[in-house]
């Protein structure tokens, strides 16, 4: 049945799109020759193998939002980057999916080189939960010169992470020329929600300047240097609060307040006639404070009255640094064209509490806490050889093979004692509400390494059949080796006409974030707390519950479209079905009793973890299996009419259809009754949190100085589950379309004038109701794809010399 649906989708996507095209040029000019998904060189986008999308600079930056992230997922409709809050570190470092994938399926690569994660691992109930994945967002717009984002399995050209396919951001590459653009803009919307507030808002307001100039180096070299600088201030869609007097809001549930400076050094030089040294660095400094849930001043294991007689709403600091160089040599031996690089990458994390009280202090507690942070780094060696033979195809054969070997490290530091630490008050919860701070049992100082070998071979076995292949070879310290293939092919009919398909195996490495990180804190299941430990899946305590030592996740890729053009129009289909198996996942939380009955869960993980200060516990597991099914179509068609001037139309869709066919449970032999690790709300999460099917509608037209962008994008209906068995405490989001709209006009100086709306229609996503809001907190799901800020009103000044 679903691959009915699936060939149906494409079949009436075909059908609609062949009237409404799309051809990303002009003002988002789109570069013909691609370089990720194949070594040969010369390959345009409509010629691979594999469908990829290029999204140059301009076309990021013709719309309200600065962040890399947001932009990419309103040009990609296969990409969501929803805005999450109350999820702790994650509402200051989202997480992206492509095809409805987990966020560290996708490999991120800059210039071809593969980018280091984030040293955070999302615990909390966000889409990703579970995953370390790659900050998209601490790359500034301005460093890019365009994004390629291959949609297809590359393990076997790529190595792990590329089971949804690969992001590769093409850095800037200029010797001369510059721009500075200075961006503002706010929320300016009106909510009206279920408890009584109904407001005209503005709030969020964003101040963002960038810019970048082009150098000579050394003579016949180039330097780039950019530069951004934003200041976001927080949203707040809280509702009033009845259960306080007066009756006042006092959540905070939306974008964090967030501070950030880049830098971005893009350099290249020629040695000699063969050989040139290229290399770069980017730093990022980001300062985020995120809102916590409110305490009520009546909570007796939470708050100390004489401390916050009116209750307070804690709030956590995120401060994050990260670095990353590259440094390379490109050129020739023996014929073979060879590139040799060393790229390394840190990400660095310190939390703070803010605002806040360790009950079991009392009236001496702090009122804010360092908490401890994270940090992962990675160091990077790749060799990479090709060369074109001449075999007697019809084309050459272009032979590639090379090298990359990887060494990682991940820590946790312990926070200041008092984060943590139980205080001389019984009774009370203890550590900082909010977020409490990591002790010295979570500490941790790993690493590993590891080494891959590819073969990929590409040529035209006829004038109209081209195929290629891969194979590669990972051998990992920590878990053992792996092999990954692909085959792909495409035929063409005719100029016109063409069908392209492939079929792949491929692998994800767990992250050491996800072997490796521990903490313990008070969870609440069910407005209960918990003293809950998240702990590696080689402690003695998850292996008293049944845990294993993590594997790599594996899949199984098959895709198959065609692409059609004609003159100024064209059309890609493609379909894909994507076969995950023994993906890693953060466990559901098995929690003890005493009072429950000898021999009984509860009472056996009672008696397991209580000598080790908890009574609840969740840890890193294998053993789910995906399948997932979809289609995506891209149409394009550009018109120049001299009077009227020049129009670009764009129609893209993704359908995605994501199954779990298997989930793990405890074993027998562990707990008396077996219990599942990954339970419905958990597998609805992977299956509809994010949307089945998105649209996006792009107009863009351009007459001397004078230019306009609009746009329409179609989330479709996301659920947010809630614990309920019966599905009661579930939400939708509802189908939901948002019209973008810009005016641009150039001086003769140079001077470009934007303003524009983001979201002008002032669309929300459907409201949690009153019986699954109690508290009046979180009014929305974190999980719809476009957030829950309403209308953004922005205005752009930019200059190009």
């Amino acid at each position: 049945m679903k691959y009915r649906v699936l060939l149906l989708a494409a079949t009436s996507a075909a059908s609609l799109f062949s009237g409404v095209a799309y051809a990303q040029s002009g003002a988002g000019e789109v570069e013909e020759l691609v370089v990720t998904g194949t070594r040969t060189e010369g390959r345009s986008r409509l010629e691979t193998l594999a469908p990829v999308d290029v999204i140059s600079a301009d076309a990021l930056q013709q719309r309200g939002t600065t962040e890399l992230a947001t932009a990419l997922a309103t040009s990609v409709p296969s990409i969501t980057f929803p805005r999450p809050s109350n999820t702790d570190g994650t509402d200051a470092i989202r997480p992206a999916t492509l095809r409805g994938q987990g966020p560290d399926q996708t490999l991120v690569l800059v210039n071809g080189t593969r980018r280091h994660a984030t040293a955070l691992v999302n615990t909390n109930g966000s889409v990703g939960r579970g995953s370390a994945a790659v900050d998209l967002n601490a790359i500034p717009s301005t460093a890019i010169d365009r994004i390629e984002v291959l949609r297809d399995g590359a393990s076997a050209q790529y190595g792990s992470d590329a089971i949804a396919g690969v992001i590769n951001m093409r850095l800037r590459e200029a010797a001369s020329g510059g721009g500075l653009s200075v961006t503002y803009g706010s929320y300016l919307t009106s909510f009206d929600g279920y408890y009584g507030r109904n407001d005209d808002i503005s709030d969020g307001a964003t101040t963002t300047v960038s810019g970048w100039q082009g150098l000579s180096f050394l003579g016949d070299g180039f330097l780039t240097l950019s530069a951004e600088y934003r200041s976001r201030e927080n949203t707040n869609r809280s509702d009033i609060d009845k259960r306080v007097t007066p009756n006042r809001i006092t959540s905070r549930f939306g974008d964090a307040d967030v501070d950030d400076i880049s830098f971005y050094a893009n350099a290249g030089k020629s040695l000699n006639d063969t050989w040139d040294l290229y290399g770069w660095y980017g730093y990022q400094h980001r300062d985020a404070s995120s809102a916590a849930t409110y305490r009520l001043p009546t909570d007796t294991l939470q708050n100390i009255p004489s401390v916050y007689p009116n209750g307070y709403l804690p709030y956590l600091t995120t401060d994050t640094e990260d670095n990353s160089a590259g440094l390379g040599v490109r050129g020739q031996i023996a014929g073979f064209n060879a590139d040799f690089n060393i790229v390394y990458g840190k990400n660095d994390i310190d939390f703070g509490v803010q605002n806040t009280i360790n009950p079991s202090y009392g009236p001496t507690s702090p009122t804010s806490f360092q908490a401890g942070g994270l940090t992962y780094d990675q160091l990077v060696f790749g060799a990479d050889f090709s060369r074109e033979f001449d075999v007697g195809l019809a084309g050459p054969l272009n032979v590639a093979f090379g090298l990359e070997a990887r060494q990682e490290t991940y820590k946790i530091n312990q926070g200041e004692v008092a984060s943590y630490a139980r205080g001389p008050v019984l009774g009370v919860n203890f550590g900082s509400r909010g977020f409490t701070g990591f002790t010295p049992s979570n500490e941790v100082d790993v690493d590993r390494d590891n080494i891959g070998v590819y073969v990929d071979l590409e040529g035209k076995l006829t004038e109209q059949l081209t195929l290629s292949a891969a194979i590669r070879y990972e051998d990992y310290s920590d878990f053992g080796d792996t092999t990954t293939g692909k085959l792909a092919a495409r035929y063409e009919f005719s100029p016109e006409f063409a069908i392209r398909g492939a079929i792949s195996s491929g692998f994800r490495a767990p992250a050491l974030q996800q072997q490796y990180f521990t903490s313990t804190s008070i969870l609440y299941i069910d407005n209960v707390p918990y003293e809950t430990g998240t702990y590696p899946a080689t402690s003695p305590v998850a292996r008293a519950l049944g845990a294993e030592p993590l594997k790599a996740e594996t899949s199984d890729n098959y895709a198959l479209g065609f692409v059609f053009r004609r003159g100024a129009f064209e059309l890609t289909v493609d379909g894909y079905k994507i076969d995950v198996k023994d993906r890693i996942v953060l466990s559901e939380t098995l929690t003890g009793n005493p009072a429950a009955a000898p021999g009984t869960n509860a009472r056996v993980i009672y008696d397991l973890l209580s000598p080790l200060g908890a009574s609840a516990a969740r840890f890193f597991i294998n053993g789910v299996d995906t399948e997932t099914v979809g289609v995506d179509v891209v149409a394009r068609y550009r018109i120049v009419d001299e009077q009227a001037g020049t129009f670009d139309l764009t129609a893209a869709a993704n359908y995605n259809d994501v199954d779990v066919t298997k989930t793990p449970v405890t074993k027998t032999s562990i707990l008396p009754t077996p219990t599942s690790l990954f339970a419905r709300q958990a597998t609805l999460r992977f299956e509809d949190g994010t949307p089945k099917h998105k649209l996006a509608l792009q107009g863009d037209w351009n007459r001397e100085a004078w230019g306009a962008t609009v746009r329409t994008t179609i989330y479709g209906d996301v659920l947010s589950p809630g614990s309920a068995a019966d599905g009661s405490s579930d939400n939708r989001t509802g189908t939901r379309g948002l019209v973008d709209l810009e005016a641009r006009y150039t001086f003769p100086i140079g001077l470009t004038a934007s303003v524009g709306a983001d979201n002008v229609f002032d669309v929300y996503p459907r409201q949690i109701t009153p019986n699954q809001n109690t508290t009046s907190a979180a009014p929305f799901s974190s999980f719809s794809p476009f957030g829950f800020n309403g209308r953004f009103v922005y205005g752009r000044l930019a200059y190009k010399w």
